[in-house]
C-alpha cells in the first residue's frame, strides 16, 4: 500500500482528539494496535472510539469531546452500516458538518462516500479484496494511526516480510501450516481456542482476535451442510489466572491456550524491599522487578499446564513494545485465521450468520 497519501494528510491534522465512529473490524483493529502502543508513546493527540448504540456509553464519551479540537473518522465498509450511520447522525447535532472535521473511509462508490462527495468531503477508500475485520492495516487503521504519529511504514514492513517468509516457503511457512493444520484437524476435540496474553496492554488485541477468529471461522462449510467454527477466548495474565484458568487446568478437554508474552518491557518498575510482619513468608518478591515477575507468572503456569500433558500449550513472545511487533503479531493471526478457515472448508471473508439480523432490524426501523 502506498502510504504517502496517508503520511501526507496525517500531518496537516493539528486536532488533539480523533474520534473512530465505526464498529466491529472498523475500529476493533485500531484500537488494539493504539492500546497496545499508547502507554509506550504517551501520545500527544488522543484516539476516541465511538462504536457503540448504548445511549449511556455515547452519552459518556462524546461528553468528554471538545468539539472545536476533534477530527471525527466516520468508517463503514459497506457505507451503511446501522451503527456507524446512528453515531454520525447523533453527532451532527452536536456539530456542524464541515471537511475541516469530518473524514470518510468505506469503499468507493458506497452511498457514504456518495454522501461525502456530495458535500466534498475527504474520503479514503478501502480495498474492495478487504474485509472490515482484516482491514486493519488499510486507510481503516493506517490514518488514524498515522495521524496519532505511528510509524505506520513499520507495521506494513513487517507484515510484508511474514508474507513473503509464508509464500517463499521459509520460516513462517511451516509454522503457521503445522498450527493451521492442527486446528483444523483437532477442530471437533478442541473447539476453544484461549489467547492467553500476559500484559494489560493486549486487552484491545484480545477484543479484536475474538471478532477474527470468530466471524471467519464460524461457518457453514462450503462443500457440506455442517456448521463448524472454533470459539475464541481472550484472557489476560495474570488476572485471568484467578477466574478463567480453573476452567481450563480441571475442566472440559476442550480448549487449547496460546499465551503473549512481552521478552522486554523497557520498564524497571521494581518491589520495594519492604519487610512486613506476619507477610515474610512473601519477602521472596522484595527486590524483582514487575516485568520479571509477570513472565515468571506466565512461565509457571505455562509449566502447569505443559506438565497435564492433555492441554494443546504454544507460546509466542514479542521481543518489545513497538510497532514492528504489534504489526508483526496482527498479520500473523489473519495469516493463521484465513489458513484455518481454508483447511476447515469455510469462506473466511463473509458473514452470512449475521446478515438476516441485519435484514430484520431493517424492516423494524421501516415500520417505527
Amino acid at each position: 500500500m502506498n502510504t504517502d497519501e496517508i503520511e501526507e494528510f496525517a500531518k496537516s491534522v493539528d486536532k488533539k482528539q480523533i474520534v473512530i465512529v465505526g464498529i466491529g473490524g472498523s475500529s476493533l483493529g485500531t484500537y488494539a494496535i493504539y492500546q497496545f502502543l499508547k502507554m509506550k508513546y504517551n501520545f500527544s493527540k488522543e484516539l476516541i472510539f465511538l462504536e457503540s448504540t448504548d445511549p449511556i456509553l455515547l452519552l459518556e464519551r462524546v461528553s468528554k469531546i471538545d468539539m472545536d479540537n476533534a477530527l471525527f473518522i466516520v468508517i463503514s465498509k459497506s457505507g451503511t452500516t446501522v451503527e456507524t450511520v446512528s453515531i454520525f447522525k447523533y453527532l451532527l447535532s452536536n456539530k456542524e458538518l464541515s471537511k475541516d472535521d469530518f473524514i470518510f473511509i468505506t469503499d468507493n462508490d458506497s452511498p457514504l462516500e456518495n454522501f461525502a462527495n456530495h458535500y466534498n468531503l475527504r474520503v479514503f477508500n478501502i480495498p474492495k479484496s478487504v474485509g472490515g475485520r482484516f482491514s486493519v492495516l488499510s486507510a481503516v487503521g493506517l490514518l488514524p494511526l498515522a495521524i496519532l504519529g505511528c510509524d505506520i511504514k513499520k507495521l506494513l514492513l513487517v507484515a510484508a516480510k511474514i508474507r513473503d517468509s509464508f509464500f517463499l516457503k521459509k520460516e513462517f511457512y511451516e509454522l503457521l501450516l503445522k498450527k493451521a493444520s492442527f486446528y483444523a484437524k483437532q477442530s471437533n476435540h478442541y473447539n476453544i481456542n484461549c489467547i492467553f496474553s500476559y500484559s494489560e496492554i493486549f486487552r484491545g488485541f484480545n477484543d479484536w482476535y475474538v471478532q477474527l477468529w470468530g466471524e471467519s471461522l464460524g461457518k457453514r462449510q462450503n462443500h457440506s451442510r455442517l456448521n463448524v467454527g472454533l470459539t475464541p477466548v481472550g484472557l489476560i495474565g495474570p488476572t485471568d489466572q484467578h477466574s478463567f484458568l480453573q476452567l481450563i487446568v480441571e475442566g472440559k478437554r476442550d480448549k487449547s491456550v496460546t499465551f503473549i508474552k512481552i521478552k522486554d518491557f523497557e520498564n524497571h518498575l521494581e518491589i520495594p524491599k519492604t519487610k512486613l510482619k506476619y507477610l515474610e513468608k512473601l519477602d521472596g518478591i522484595n527486590g524483582v522487578k514487575f516485568c520479571e515477575l509477570i513472565n515468571m507468572q506466565a512461565d509457571s503456569i505455562i509449566e502447569s499446564l505443559l506438565a497435564l500433558n492433555e492441554i494443546p500449550v504454544d507460546v509466542l513472545v514479542l521481543e518489545k513494545v513497538d510497532e514492528e511487533n504489534i504489526g508483526k503479531l496482527i498479520f500473523y493471526y489473519e495469516l493463521l485465521t484465513s489458513l484455518t478457515g481454508s483447511m476447515l472448508d469455510v469462506n473466511v471473508y463473509n458473514q452470512p450468520g449475521v446478515e438476516e439480523g441485519k435484514t430484520i432490524l431493517k424492516k423494524k426501523l421501516v415500520k417505527h
